[in-house]
């Protein structure tokens, strides 16, 4: 599938690039039609989110009025004070704004935000998560993200969830005999108390667990991203006929030319969210004070070991629906340092830029990808771009009209009660 499409991007490439394709004249007539590599790239194009057979609750409402409130409560932390949306702000587009997240502690990655996480078939920037729950169920038990532990979580659900939960799930275990903290943890007192419960008390507890992330997916399923300009700029010469020329400046479709031809930033930017959701390594230079970040390549062996990937006995998919596990590539050294593609909607609202935030600005990050430096461990896929600084600032003008803030029931872009 890669192939497929790096050849049909380089096919783009020519014919945009050694075809010519003209920016839309700002004096065009009726008539003219969008061009398809515009039209591919138009919100209005992307289809419902993909079924998630391993969740047989994403789409139930109730679900997601549960994982709403579980996505805001701090109680679901070692400290009392971190709750999902501690670094998935709903302000600033479900992410912090800050070069590495910060929980109980310090992460030595970027906050990923969570709009049309739906869509991708793999989480984090390395991937090592296959289905949106699983990966919901990463931050509660890492020691610098929540903190926190199964046992933990299980009484907090008992005591202040019980209704919702048990309407949904059904009934919730005895925990009385489960000490307040215990879990599989790396907090030596958890983890011992963990392995001191029978099997069944555990696996009771797990459940419940389990059960807790498929309601936040449930939840982050229903946030996507809205309308940018650039949408409108589609959809009103979609309506009229012709590029309309009130709403895209001369050097917004000069950069825009440039994104689609030139500079082949679709062939990983591509589709309506601007992304292959694909792992690339693109010559990002790590960050001073960081442990080796290896990126996909451990990544790798760790979803197909997941406790709670497709194929687990957590999950509500049948094998034959785990196909993604079966099409995973091997772990050589073009894995090495490849983190995934994030989406450029919203990007000019999301600095600082890359896995550790090691790029402040939209205007490094595109000096870095005309520039095209070598990787500091594996291999880069840049190869120079040769744009001149009268591009970069076009290309940069174009990235911002991608701004179209996130959408989704009013009532889930904020904390249960508040106004969004």
């Amino acid at each position: 599938m890669k192939t497929v499409l790096s050849l049909l991007a380089l096919a783009a490439a020519i014919c945009l690039g050694t075809l010519g394709y003209a920016s839309p004249s700002r004096h065009a007539t009726k008539g003219e039609r969008i061009p398809e590599s515009l039209e591919d790239l138009w919100l209005a194009s992307l289809e419902p989110p993909p079924a998630d057979p391993s969740n047989r609750w994403a789409d139930e409402p109730a679900a997601a009025d549960l994982g709403h409130r579980l996505f805001f409560d701090p109680r679901l932390s070692a400290t009392g004070r971190v709750s999902c949306a501690t670094c998935h702000n709903p302000r600033i587009q479900f992410q912090d704004g800050l070069p590495l997240a910060k929980g109980v502690g310090t992460t030595d990655r970027r906050t990923m935000p969570v709009a049309a996480t739906a869509y991708s078939p793999f989480l984090f920037w390395d991937g090592r998560k296959d289905s949106p729950w699983a990966q919901a169920l990463g931050p509660l038990e890492s020691p610098v993200e929540h903190g926190g532990n199964r046992a933990q979580y299980a009484h907090v659900v008992a005591a202040h969830y019980r209704h919702e939960y048990e309407r949904l799930f059904g009934p919730l275990p005895d925990l009385a005999r489960v000490p307040a903290n215990a879990g599989p943890v790396l907090d030596p007192v958890a983890r011992k108390a963990w392995h001191a419960l029978p099997q069944s008390e555990r696996d009771a507890v797990t459940q419940v667990f389990v059960n807790m992330g498929k309601a936040i997916a449930a939840y982050e399923r229903r946030i996507q991203h809205g309308d940018s300009r650039f949408d409108g700029y589609l959809a009103a010469w979609k309506r009229e006929g012709a590029p309309p020329r009130d709403i895209l400046t001369a050097d917004e479709e000069a950069g825009m030319k440039l994104f689609i031809g030139r500079a082949n930033c679709v062939q990983c930017h591509n589709g309506p969210l601007f992304t292959n959701n694909e792992f690339h390594n693109t010559g990002v230079p790590g960050r001073a004070g960081l442990p080796r970040d290896r990126g996909r390549f451990v990544a790798l062996s760790a979803v197909k070991g997941d406790e709670f990937n497709c194929r687990s006995r957590w999950s509500d998919a049948t094998p034959v629906q785990c196909t993604e596990l079966d099409v995973l590539p091997a772990a050589t050294r073009t894995m090495e340092r490849a983190y995934k593609v994030p989406s450029l909607r919203n990007v000019a609202e999301r600095a600082p830029y890359m896995h550790a935030g090691q790029l402040q600005t939209l205007a490094q990050v595109l000096s870095h990808y005309n520039s095209a430096p070598a990787a500091p461990a594996g291999h880069s896929e840049l190869k120079p771009l040769g744009l001149g600084a009268g591009e970069l600032r076009q290309l940069e003008a174009f990235l911002r009209t991608l701004s179209g803030g996130v959408s989704g029931p009013p009532r889930y872009l904020a904390a249960p009660g508040e106004r969004p």
